[in-house]
């Protein structure tokens, strides 16, 4: 496995309407690299927003979709989610304060 830094980790947050509503229990989903684990994934939350403590962190793998075009046929390419669950007295995170 390749040596992954803390700031390689989180790719992208995920906003949908979903995932909006369980932002008032402090869940927060985030699009992460394939090969990270639930360690990293809490360690790159911790140190990229200040002010946040990870309680626990949930990963789910996606594998892509077949999609066709005329008669060729092809998979997108896989996504790894992580849903990151802070501790009460945590600070939020900023990005989604806006949305």
């Amino acid at each position: 496995m390749a040596d992954i830094k803390y700031y390689d980790v989180i790719l992208a947050p995920i906003v949908t309407e979903k995932t909006m509503n369980s932002m008032s229990e402090k869940k927060y989903t985030f699009s992460v690299h394939p090969e990270a684990t639930k360690n990293q994934v809490k360690e790159a939350v911790e140190k990229m927003f200040a002010g946040t403590k990870v309680a626990s962190v949930n990963t789910l793998n996606q594998d892509g979709r077949t999609r066709r075009r005329g008669a060729t046929s092809g998979k997108t390419a896989k996504v790894k989610k992580a849903i990151v669950q802070l501790t009460a007295d945590s600070a939020d995170i900023e990005i989604f304060s806006g949305l």
